[in-house]
């Protein structure tokens, strides 16, 4: 357990963001698929990237580490090999989802086994996807672990949900370059989270692949192989929506390196923070926010940055009146079902909390000291790091599980305080 003291301010300071899990996850599959060798800089270090890096050497990609921050990586699709056993992905929801569309080009079975937090994530879309291009995948439950027996990817017409994750859609198009023929996409419902799909119909560009959008949905172009380059992989916004809550709620904080050029759709939380009242500053690689007296709460459609909602829910306390985060069904199948969690945790801290299916209201009460649960879920663990920080409140149970995709976060939390006491966990 961890007891985060208040912090004493306002502070004013640079707070730099590591790599994006979303990019270095797609950068190693990229340049795994990619002939030659491929140099990835500003790798984020973490859970879920560790678990992409080994499942790829599993399957005969060469990965090796170069600089600090950086990743060679030997890639090309005759360097695939079925692994002998199966793969652990934790509870890596872009490594199970992005290996399992890849082994579809590899010959043999390929196995990938989890956490008993990833055996309760959802696949069977993306299970669906692939068998409809002609892939055998063993998946009894519609969650992992799962077999897929590879060797050929057909390409052809398919029809894929787009109402529970990206994630899904994203595998295919990943691969989609490779397949014996283009490959058509038609989605039906709305599709969530569309800027982490955007983000990888550039990333497949870069790396000489082309997907199109179409009226309904998205065609891959086939093309012989995707190349080998450079890469550097931008901060994480998701992770940067933390010292911009920070900031917005009295402080200025500036994040280098990540601006409105971002290739992640969830740098737009600052909008958000506008709408409250901060000051956003942000330029084309560099974004400054500046706390506002008081924030006002707000109601808002976080359905396309929905890694954020965490973190505005958290601070939705400190404002003055109610905020209401709407149309997010879909964080309820992440590392655990975040909207009833963040329910749970919040009403612990003495809020009051309004909720449905697809969206939660939390009117502003005197927060209450507790310890909050994380239910093993890092985005939960640092959105309320933030809380506490702000109002001296907050014991969180399991600091350990930011892990997964922020290892260094207490660390960074902690030189906000300077030379202040800052407790050790207990």
């Amino acid at each position: 357990m961890l007891r985060i003291p208040r912090l004493v301010g306002p502070i004013r300071r640079t707070w730099q963001v590591p790599g994006s899990k979303s990019i270095t996850n797609r950068a190693l599959l990229l340049a795994a698929l990619g002939e030659g060798t491929s140099v990835i800089e500003n790798v984020l270090d973490s859970d879920d990237t560790r678990r992409m890096r080994e499942g790829l050497q599993a399957m005969g990609v060469g990965v090796r580490d170069g600089a600090p921050g950086q990743l060679l990586v030997d890639g090309g699709r005759s360097r695939l090999r079925a692994p002998a056993q199966p793969i652990f992905v934790g509870n890596s929801g872009t490594t199970v989802r992005f290996l399992a569309a890849a082994a579809v080009l590899v010959p043999g079975q390929t196995t990938f086994v989890g956490d008993e937090a990833m055996a309760r994530r959802p696949i069977a879309d993306l299970v669906d996807g692939l068998r409809q291009l002609g892939a055998t995948v063993d998946c009894s439950s519609g969650c992992p672990p799962l077999t897929v027996h590879g060797g050929q990817l057909r390409g052809g017409s398919i029809t894929m949900r787009g109402d529970k994750s990206s994630q899904y859609l994203t595998a295919l198009l990943l691969i989609a370059g490779l397949a014996e023929q283009p490959l058509d996409i038609t989605i039906e419902g709305r599709l969530v989270s569309k800027p982490y799909v955007e983000m990888t119909r550039r990333m497949v560009a870069d790396f000489g692949g082309l997907i199109e959008e179409t009226r309904g949905g998205f065609r891959a172009r086939r093309c012989s192989a995707y190349r080998a380059r450079g890469y550097r992989v931008e901060p994480d916004a998701s992770s940067a929506s933390y010292p911009f809550a920070l900031a917005a709620c009295g402080h200025d904080i500036t994040v280098p390196d990540l601006g409105t050029r971002s290739l992640q759709g969830d740098h737009a939380f600052v909008d958000l923070l506008k709408q409250m009242g901060a000051t956003v500053e942000a330029g084309a690689v560099i974004t400054h926010v500046i706390g506002a007296a008081d924030l006002a709460g707000i109601d808002c459609d976080m359905h396309h940055i929905s890694d954020t909602v965490m973190t505005l829910a958290a601070i939705a306390p400190l404002a003055d009146g109610p905020t209401t985060i709407r149309n997010v069904a879909n964080i309820r199948i992440k590392e655990c079902d975040r909207l009833m969690a963040m329910v749970t945790e919040l009403r612990r801290l003495g809020q009051e909390i309004e909720h449905g299916d697809d969206w939660l209201r939390i009117i502003p009460r005197p927060v209450v000291p507790a310890t909050v649960e994380c239910y093993n879920d890092h985005r939960i663990a640092m959105s309320f790091g933030v809380l506490g920080a702000l109002t001296g409140s907050i014991a969180i149970a399991d600091p350990d599980c930011v892990a997964k995709t922020y290892p260094g976060f207490w660390d960074d939390l902690r030189a906000c305080y300077g030379t202040s006491a800052w407790p050790r966990p207990v």
